[in-house]
């Protein structure tokens, strides 16, 4: 069997490229503006939705998308593969007396998971001051109820990297209500294979499928259906995958994170194929298909239902398209916290997108 590692090599690179861009959900034109940087580099024509994301197609299938009568059929229609690359984040809601920010989440950065972390303030007229947000009265020394206290945001705030000492003096930084926040994503990708970091979900998968086009495009592959790309920015409030989904599309496969934990049968090295999430069970015949593709192509992989979870596929069929859909991608430990995966999910996940369309 050939050994693809090359492909894999490519996608922690371009992933790493992408977490190191800061793009929570409302801010993401360095990142969308990126990604249309490298597509073309691999020689494709991106467009740019009027939402902000990406659109591409990296193939012109050979069958037509009708069976014998004419009629059309799904499993032979244009498919669109979907990530996302809006992540999480906060947005500043109040600048208190004393100079610290108070924060609202943007998605579903969890405030227990983002204590003590570094964190960048991005002014609306372009500057970028750090910080760190903490627990109000965070010194152990003196704060009595320091473990008591439940970490939420109404509990936290951003202590600036700067000499402020009153509101007045952090609005003539220029900062004020509405500007993003945007948090360090520690990325390490270690000597064993794992892939550690903030927001790998879903620049992982984002990755994945830059690493499909340049492999359809090496290999000069012209796959049996039509295939489309759409990156998309506000999956982390859901409506990512609303809209930009062209008119010959019969189905809809969301390349997201797969979930690993407590009650599920995937873990990091594993590519996850979801039949069911919290929206309702995935296309019996999409998911019987990427079942039958995975086993031909060898890919280590688990069936499993999402409790709390909801993705770009099901944002398409509530927008109202009439689309078959799906949902598969590498495991992901500690998903909206510090989140870990492993090559070898990337690879499956590989091997289980060319099998099923290449």
């Amino acid at each position: 069997m050939r050994d693809y590692s090359e492909y894999t090599e490519y996608i922690v690179e371009r992933t790493k490229e992408l977490l190191g861009i800061d793009s929570p959900s409302g801010y993401t034109r360095e990142v969308s503006g990126y990604l249309m940087h490298l597509y073309r580099g691999l020689g494709y024509e991106p467009e740019l939705t009027v939402k902000g994301g990406v659109v591409v197609k990296i193939a012109d299938g050979e069958r037509s998308g009708a069976d014998g009568c004419g009629k059309a059929d799904p499993a032979a229609g244009a498919i669109m593969l979907e990530a996302h690359v809006d992540t999480l984040g906060a947005m500043v809601a109040e600048v208190s007396s004393t100079g610290r920010l108070h924060l609202t989440p943007v998605g579903g950065m969890n405030a227990n998971n983002a204590e003590a972390e570094n964190c960048r303030v991005i002014t609306r007229g372009g500057k970028v001051y750090t910080g760190t947000f903490q627990l109000k009265n965070a010194s152990i020394h003196v704060n009595d109820n320091y473990n008591e206290v439940k970490r939420s945001y109404g509990e936290m705030e951003v202590l600036l990297d700067e000499i402020v000492r009153s509101k007045e003096d952090v609005l003539a930084l220029g900062i004020m209500p509405g500007d993003f926040v945007c948090f360090e994503p520690r990325t390490v990708v270690t000597e064993s294979g794992f892939i550690k970091s903030r927001f790998l979900d879903d620049k992982l998968s984002t990755g994945i499928l830059l690493g499909f086009a340049k492999y359809l495009k090496d290999e000069g592959i012209r796959p049996a259906r039509t295939i489309y790309q759409h990156i998309t920015v506000f999956e982390e409030v859901g409506h990512g995958g609303c809209a930009s989904i062209p008119a010959d599309v019969t189905e809809v496969l969301s390349v997201d994170m797969g979930c690993v934990g407590d009650g599920l049968g995937c873990d990091e090295c594993q590519v996850s194929i979801c039949a069911k999430d919290s929206r309702g069970p995935y296309h019996y015949d999409v998911v019987s298909g990427l079942i039958d593709a995975a086993k031909r192509a060898e890919a280590d992989f688990a069936v499993d239902v999402y409790p709390h979870y909801g993705s770009d596929a099901d944002a398409a069929l509530t927008a109202g398209y009439d689309v078959r859909h799906g949902l598969i991608g590498p495991g992901v430990y500690a998903s909206h916290g510090y989140e870990r995966s492993h090559k070898k999910g990337v690879e499956n996940t590989f091997k289980l997108l060319k099998a099923y369309l290449a």
